[in-house]
Order: structure tokens, then sequence, then C-alpha cells
């Protein structure tokens, strides 16, 4: 089991979407994970979002699947510990100091909390 890291005192989160499970905020590359009533169960975790044209847009959207062992045949790669959100927007393991083309890329720490805390129809929140 994952033991999540300790969250600071005090305000943290820009996200305010009700009943929100995963709070990703662009402009600070972290992520928080909710249980619901707002209240920060795991992080804040770094990440990294879409580049330049291919930008992760901000947005209140329901997970849509998940799946361990994802492989994207977009852009030929794996997606360890993927949850889908937005479309085809997914959290999952990925280099956390480069951009991606639109999903949240994590540590895989984050990816597996976030993996098993989320589940399909849980709210996640993206703001800038």
């Amino acid at each position: 089991a994952i033991i999540p890291p300790a969250a600071p005192p005090g305000p943290l989160m820009t996200c305010h979407a009700e009943g929100a499970k995963m709070c990703i905020d662009k402009s600070e590359n972290q992520a928080w994970l909710l249980d619901g009533n707002g209240n920060i169960v795991y992080g804040p975790t770094p990440i990294s979002h879409g580049r330049p044209g291919y930008e992760t847009p901000a947005a209140a959207t329901r997970v849509t699947f998940k799946r361990e062992d994802h492989w994207s045949t977009l852009h030929n790669a794996p997606m360890k510990w993927a949850v889908f959100f937005n479309g085809d927007i997914a959290t999952h393991i990925g280099p956390i100091q480069e951009p991606s083309h639109g999903c949240i890329r994590m540590t895989p720490e984050g990816a597996e909390a976030a993996y098993n805390h989320l589940q399909p129809s849980d709210l996640v929140e993206v703001v800038e």
C-alpha cells in the first residue's frame, strides 16, 4: 500500500468542482486526490501536462475507464496506471520534466495512487 505524503497546511488548491475526486492544477504542475468532500487524501504530487498545440483543457469531467497497463496506439508508448477522463486524456506514469501530448504525466507513485483512488464516473477537475 502506498502511504500518501502529508499535505502542507493552508489553502492548496484552486479546484472547486463539487464532489471532485482529483484536482489537477496546470499552473502549479501539481495534483491532489480528494475524498469527494474537498478534503485532500493524497498530494500534492508533481505532474506535467500538454505542450503548446496539445494543451490539456481546463474542465471538470468524469473518469470513463482505467487500465493498469494501457498501450497508446497513437503514440506507440506504454501508459502504466492509466485513468481516462475528458475523451482520450489520461493520467499515467510519464516523464514529468517535459510536457505531453495532452495527458497528465505523473510520477510512478502519483499515477498508482490516482489509479487506485479513482473509479469510473468520478469527477476530475483540471484548472489553469
